[in-house]
This record gives structure tokens, C-alpha cells and sequence, in this order.
């Protein structure tokens, strides 16, 4: 009975958790917003000097709108990756929402009916994912870069490998700015990300993610249902990326099957920069956003900087390695 109670409290994160514990995890959260704010600092101050029109809001705004897509990834990203698993099959799913989108709304169904069906089919795909890893027992690698090859090529196989116009160019509802040049899509980014950080923070859900990101075997041992669990997880995060194939078509007024294929690294990628472990059990919204941040504003200042494209993708790789060093240095200062 005793440690089936201490499996439970620690499982569900409960406030009870030893003064200790609680102390390891501030001075844990300490240091990586410490290390990611100070890197973000150096890199707005960099890029003030070397660009004339870096602060201003107008550019303020753009780096906003652009890490809104990639954002609405990531906050699917890190359920995955805090308990435990990733998805790499959002870089097929994004591009399969833009192209189902687009031909939904060819056909004459209205946006809102086809935004649902399109966040419908994501869904289905990561359902299929967390059956897979979680009832076949095939590495989350594995089965989420099966589903990638698969959802990939759907998208060019519905496309017939073009870019699908929309007839009707009002369907791009998502894409207009009714408020200060703020679209409707930042402002749905903005309020996923409210609601998953309350929900991590302070619901049962929440900290089921993470006990299960943390303890698998204990998890399941103090009565959390961790195959449920994993499978719900990858059905909002392959939901959010549907999602966000509907925001980038809406941008581009236009379904194209090679949107989004960067969406895994890079989502991956601001996850891990925020903080976030790939064994589980730590990570958060806050730590993403400022990752999507990051990662948004050195794009946004080398494209000012007129640096090439591909530079950028070398950028993001760098980042993503500085990312995990900076992860083992915080362990070694934290005692993880």
C-alpha cells in the first residue's frame, strides 16, 4: 500500500511531492529560461545592429504571423515529446490538410464543415499511429516515419503533385486580419496555446502526461491508463497539424502537397530549445513558444540580412544540436 500511494503521487504530480523535488524542478526551469531568454537577447540585439527595420511592429508582426503555422505544430509536438514520444508524420499530415482543404472547399463545402473534416482526417492518422505504437508495440521512429511516407504521399497523389487554387477565395477566412493586423489564425495559435499550458499545468490529464513521459511502468502500475493516454496525445497532435495545413493553405489561398515537409524537424526542433526532453517528462508551453520564437526571429533577421533561404535550414540544425548540449550542461548544473 505505501508505495502504491507513492507511485500514485508521483504519477499524478500531486503537491505533495517532496520539498527537494520541487526545489530540482524551479532551479530546473530556472536555468533553462535563464539560457534560452539570455540567447534570445543576443539575438535580437544582433540582428537590431545588422538589420535598419528589425524593431519595428510591422516586422514585429510578420515574425508573429510566421511562427504562428510552425507553432500550432509545435504545441502538438510537445504532448507528444513530454510523454515520452514524437511525431514525425506532421510533416505528411501538414501538407495532406492544405491539399484536402483545398479540394473540400472546391467542392463546394462550406470552411468551417471543411476545417472540421480536414482536423478529422489528421486525427485518423495519428489514431492509426498510436494503435500502432501502442497495441503492435513498433518504435514511435518507426511508425511515425511510416505514416509520414504515407500521408506525404497522399497529399501529391490527391494533388495529381500540383497546387490546388481555391476557386472561391473567401474560404481563406482564417487568413484575414480583423484586429491591428493580427489574422485569425495568430489568434488561434495564441489561444491553443493558452488553453494546453493551463492543461498541462493545472488538470489530471496534464500530469498524466507527464508522470507518463517520466515513468511509463509506474505510471501504468499507479492505475494511469498509459496506452489510452499515448494514443489521445497523438490524436491532438496530428489534429493540431491537419490544423495547420488549413492556416497555411488559407495564407497561400491555395492546397500545395510540398507545404509544411519541414514541420517535424523544426517542431521538434523548438520543442527541444524550450526545454523539453526527448525521454519525457519534462518540457512546457512556455519553453515552445520561446523556441518558435527563437527559431522565427533568426529566420525573419536572415531573410532582412537577405541571407539564402538554405542558410536557414543549416541554422535550425545548429540550433537544434546547441539545443541538446545546453540540455546536458542544465542536467550536470541541476543533478538530473
Amino acid at each position: 500500500m505505501t508505495l502504491s500511494a507513492k507511485g500514485t503521487t508521483a504519477a499524478a504530480g500531486a503537491p505533495s511531492a517532496q520539498p527537494s523535488a520541487q526545489r530540482a524542478r524551479i532551479l530546473r526551469a530556472g536555468f533553462q529560461y535563464f539560457g534560452i531568454g539570455a540567447f534570445y537577447l543576443v539575438i535580437l540585439v544582433a540582428f537590431a545592429f545588422s538589420t535598419q527595420h528589425f524593431f519595428s511592429y510591422s516586422n514585429a508582426l510578420n515574425i508573429l504571423t510566421n511562427v504562428s503555422v510552425i507553432g500550432i505544430v509545435a504545441l502538438g509536438q510537445t504532448l507528444a515529446i513530454v510523454s515520452g514520444g514524437f511525431d514525425l508524420s506532421v510533416s505528411g499530415v501538414v501538407p495532406l490538410g492544405a491539399v484536402s482543404f483545398a479540394l473540400l472547399t472546391n467542392a463546394g463545402i462550406g470552411a468551417p464543415l471543411a476545417i472540421l473534416i480536414v482536423i478529422g482526417i489528421g486525427a485518423l492518422v495519428d489514431l492509426i499511429n498510436g494503435l500502432i505504437v501502442t497495441q503492435v508495440g513498433i518504435n514511435p521512429l518507426i511508425t511515425t516515419l511510416g505514416t509520414l511516407s504515407i500521408t506525404a504521399g497522399l497529399a501529391y497523389t490527391l494533388s495529381r503533385g500540383v497546387t490546388i487554387p481555391f476557386v472561391d477565395l473567401d474560404v481563406g477566412i482564417l487568413a484575414e486580419r480583423p484586429f491591428a493586423g493580427i489574422s485569425y489564425y495568430v489568434m488561434a495559435f495564441l489561444a491553443l496555446a493558452i488553453v494546453i499550458s493551463l492543461m498541462l499545468r493545472y488538470t489530471v490529464f496534464g500530469r498524466m502526461i507527464y508522470a507518463v513521459g517520466g515513468n511509463r511502468e509506474a505510471s501504468r502500475l499507479a492505475g494511469i491508463r498509459v496506452d489510452s493516454l499515448t494514443i489521445l496525445i497523438y490524436v491532438i497532435c496530428s489534429a493540431l497539424a491537419a490544423f495547420a495545413g488549413v492556416v497555411v493553405a488559407s495564407q497561400l489561398l491555395a492546397g500545395a502537397p510540398t507545404v509544411g515537409v519541414e514541420a517535424a524537424l523544426t517542431s521538434i526542433a523548438a520543442v527541444i530549445l524550450g526545454g523539453a526532453s526527448l525521454t519525457g517528462g519534462l518540457g512546457g508551453v512556455g519553453g515552445t513558444l520561446i523556441g518558435v520564437l527563437v527559431l522565427g526571429t533568426i529566420a525573419n533577421g536572415m531573410a532582412l540580412m537577405m541571407v539564402p533561404a538554405f542558410y536557414q535550414q543549416i541554422a535550425t540544425g545548429l540550433i537544434l544540436l546547441l539545443a541538446v548540449g545546453f540540455g546536458r550542461l542544465r542536467a550536470v548544473f541541476t543533478g538530473e
